[in-house]
């Protein structure tokens, strides 16, 4: 069975040589998202808490041209500039798992594309 290519209009188109995500069977691996408008390819204005919910708004369209829901994720990985974000992170990235949230990593990292402050993948299944 070959690999389902996953694009969304929704989303911010890939700034590299990859997919927003693929299917493989009955799994789902985004791409890992940064705070980019999906109209103009563009960061967004504001700070870490705008910057990921646009984030988890263009994943949530992924996931969704995908067959998927948020409640379909089994593993999501955070990377962030700042370790210091991490609340505000967690708070905006909790709303979308009010039960049953997937297992999950954080990491601090030196730097992000195009300095973004914060980085999300996520794994589902369909």
């Amino acid at each position: 069975m070959a690999n389902a290519i996953v694009s969304t209009e929704k989303a911010p188109k890939a700034i590299g040589p990859y997919s927003q995500a693929v299917i493989a069977g009955d799994l789902i691996f985004t791409s890992g998202q940064i705070p980019l408008d999906p109209a103009t390819q563009q960061m967004v204005t504001g700070d870490i808490r705008v910057q990921t919910e646009r984030v988890m708004e263009s994943l949530a369209a992924i996931l969704e041209s995908a067959g998927a829901k948020f409640e379909n994720v089994i593993k999501a990985t955070i990377f962030l500039a700042d370790l210091g974000d991490f609340a505000s992170v967690n708070e905006i990235y909790g709303r979308r798992f009010p039960k049953s949230p997937p297992a999950r990593s954080t990491v601090q990292v030196a730097a992000l594309p195009k300095g973004a402050r914060v980085e999300i993948e996520m794994i589902a299944r369909r």
